[in-house]
């Protein structure tokens, strides 16, 4: 892990714009925060810009949450295949995506538009993840929650199968993250109980989408990206105990990033 931490590391000739830029697509009225935590915990990581793309409902919500990240909107209360065309744009925009954080019941056609046609390197979360099990996910990180991985398991039968069949690489959140990819398995073991409160997976899926837009690979990403939570997660539990929130862990990240040390 040391390597790829290393890689985090601006060099002095750094311009804005070097360390990339997230496109995040999600949030709606009933789930608000989740976009900005993504955002936020790229930018934490290193990201350089951040942008969500949220429905029109919920954008003057969604920007409320922090003038670091920026917001865009696209019509109407759910993603729809009229809008794709923006989610293109904005991927366009990006170094990498992070689609489903706070999505409301987006359409299956939609999300299964965006996801096969988006070009940069991509984390498929949360409302998005059961509309694109049939697509090709090569390139693409998935990160499913509990609720999720049934879903996941009842089509394909193992999170093994389904990131050999689809092409993805798979974040399995739990007391210990598994990551699969292709026919490999590997463990995280970094984090805390007290990390079961909301908004952790939103952030996992922020830093990995930061990640892939720094140029790591998926499997990288996938690797690094629980490591880097889970540590700040462990910091913010010293301070807070089985109180902290997702915005501790977050401001946290750049101290587990500093750390400079990982599972083997």
């Amino acid at each position: 892990m040391e390597e790829l931490l290393a890689e985090l590391a601006g060099g002095d000739d750094s311009e804005k714009g070097d360390s990339g830029r997230v496109g995040i697509v999600g949030g709606s009225i009933e789930f608000a925060g989740p976009p900005a935590l993504s955002g936020l915990a790229a930018l934490r990581t290193g990201t350089d810009v951040a942008k969500a793309l949220t429905s029109e409902v919920a954008l003057e919500v969604v920007a409320g949450f922090s003038p670091n990240v920026l917001t865009e909107r696209f019509v109407g209360d759910v993603l729809r295949p009229d809008s794709v065309g923006k989610v293109l744009a904005v991927a366009e925009w990006s170094d990498a995506l992070v689609v489903g954080p706070g999505l409301e019941t987006p359409t299956p056609k939609a999300v299964r538009e965006v996801v096969e046609r988006v070009a940069v390197p991509t984390v498929v979360d949360a409302t998005a993840i059961e509309h694109a099990l049939d697509c090709d996910l090569s390139g693409s990180v998935v990160t499913p929650d509990s609720a999720e991985v049934e879903e996941i398991e009842a089509e394909h039968g193992s999170l093994a199968s389904f990131a050999a069949t689809s092409g993805a690489v798979v974040v399995s959140k739990g007391a210990e993250d598994e990551i699969y990819a292709g026919d490999e398995r590997f463990a995280v073991e970094e984090g805390t109980p007290a990390m079961t409160v909301a908004g952790t997976g939103d952030t996992l899926a922020g830093v990995v989408g930061s990640l892939l837009g720094t140029g790591l690979d998926p499997v990288d990403a996938a690797r690094l990206g629980p490591w880097i939570v889970g540590r700040a997660g462990e910091l913010a539990a010293e301070e807070y105990g089985s109180g902290l929130v997702a915005t501790d862990v977050i401001e946290r990240i750049p101290a587990a990033v500093d750390a400079g040390s990982g599972p083997n």
